[in-house]
């Protein structure tokens, strides 16, 4: 990523933030702003940063706001009133290093808008990314795996839907917060999981998804100093993600983590994010992402996988289980029974499981089973398990591997 494209990245949320603040139309503001940005990346380069690259973008977006309601041949009221609304002096940059009153950062005012309950899980996905992130409608098409088309309805139809919502751009009411956030957190979280793990495609990994939830992360953990949570999702982020360079092998195929070459780690990203849940832990009221964080910790601080400290993994996932109803939790839960109390034990737990709706014909569950089978000797049972699993999984290197693993096995 160039400098300028770095900049761009990280002055987009506050831009948007500025323009939707001051005129209150979400869809407009969006498209002015993704105008501005193109100007600067195609200008800046050739002509050199300005002064004040946040002043910049904003005055430049500001007018094309304008542009847009002039070009529409906008009722005359509604011009007068997006024109009325602007001081005289909005259309002229600050000076270099100068702010106006009331330009604070709004990154986590519009993260709030962008994930409001009223859209579609999908819809808050790509609307964060499009509007908080700065990627544009390609971009996030590509990383979906969906037409460019199909991903530029999905965008127009959040956006319309938040105009219809009528919200306004504000903070949501303190009793309303929290749970708000919750949904904040749960968007990044899921960004960065289709970065790590891929639901569909030929790839395993996609480094941009990941890259930008941790970006994003880091942009609320800025915001929100004091929140445990915030500091546990970005920890568990750094954490998973400083295995990224050896979950796969040199043709892309899937490496499980105990097959990990550990020298190739990021331990920089480690160090961060043990001091961060380290800290979180000690400073905040127990939450889901700092458990989950712990636990990575735990692995990832293991110098082999046969000393990994499996007992505190399974203290660590009683609590989870306790915070959070999660399928998924329950299923690593019953992996690190099995690696406590034998696979016999993790079968059992696994098979309280088999009745929740949450992961019907997901390959998850099949996947954990064949291993803790495999675990228990009994080979024909793995075999079968494995290949169930991969019949359902829709990732081509999941696909694979569980394939190769059940031909090993036969």
């Amino acid at each position: 990523m160039s400098e300028v494209e770095g900049l761009l990245r990280e002055l987009a949320p506050q831009v948007l933030g500025v323009i939707v603040r001051r005129y209150e139309q979400f869809d407009l503001a969006e498209d002015a702003v993704q105008e501005a940005l193109l100007d600067a990346a195609v200008q800046w380069p050739e002509q050199g940063l300005p002064g004040n690259p946040r002043a910049w973008l904003i005055t430049v977006a500001a007018r094309r706001l304008i542009d847009q309601v002039r070009s529409e041949h906008a009722r005359r009221s509604r011009e007068e009133s997006v024109a009325v609304s602007v001081p005289a002096d909005e259309f002229t940059a600050a000076a270099p290093g100068e702010e106006r009153p009331g330009d604070h950062d709004d990154t986590l005012t519009l993260l709030f808008l962008c994930c409001h309950p009223s859209l579609s899980q999908a819809s808050q996905l790509a609307l964060t990314l499009r509007a908080v992130g700065g990627l544009t409608t390609a971009q996030i098409a590509s990383a979906f795996l969906v037409p460019e088309a199909t991903m530029a309805q999905r965008i127009s139809r959040a956006k319309q839907r938040v105009k219809a919502t009528g919200v306004p751009f504000r903070l949501p009411p303190e009793g309303e917060r929290e749970e708000r956030l919750r949904v904040v957190l749960h968007v990044l979280y899921l960004i960065f999981n289709e970065g790590y793990t891929a639901t569909s495609g030929p790839q395993l990994l996609r480094a941009e998804l990941t890259g930008e939830a941790i970006r994003l992360a880091r942009a609320v953990r800025r915001l929100l100093p004091g929140d445990g949570e915030v500091a546990g999702l970005l920890a568990l982020m750094l954490l998973t993600e400083a295995r990224r360079p050896a979950r796969t092998g040199p043709g892309g195929e899937l490496v499980p983590l105990a097959e990990q070459d550990r020298s190739l780690w990021d331990h920089g990203l480690i160090e961060e994010g043990v001091k961060l849940v380290s800290t979180a832990l000690s400073t905040s009221a127990l939450g889901p992402y700092q458990l989950q964080a712990a636990i990575a910790a735990v692995h990832d601080e293991a110098p082999s996988a046969e000393e990994t400290d499996w007992p505190q993994i399974l203290a660590l996932y009683g609590v989870l289980s306790g915070l959070d109803d999660n399928p998924v939790v329950k299923l690593n839960h019953a992996v690190a029974v099995a690696m406590v109390r034998g696979p016999r034990a993790g079968l059992d737990l696994l098979d309280r499981l088999a009745a929740d709706e949450r992961m019907a014909g997901h390959h998850r569950p099949a996947a954990v089973r064949a291993h803790l089978l495999e675990m228990a000797g009994d080979v024909a049972a793995a075999v079968e398990a494995y290949r169930e699993a991969a019949r359902r999984a829709t990732s081509l290197p999941e696909q694979r591997y569980l394939e190769s693993r059940a031909s090993r096995l036969s």
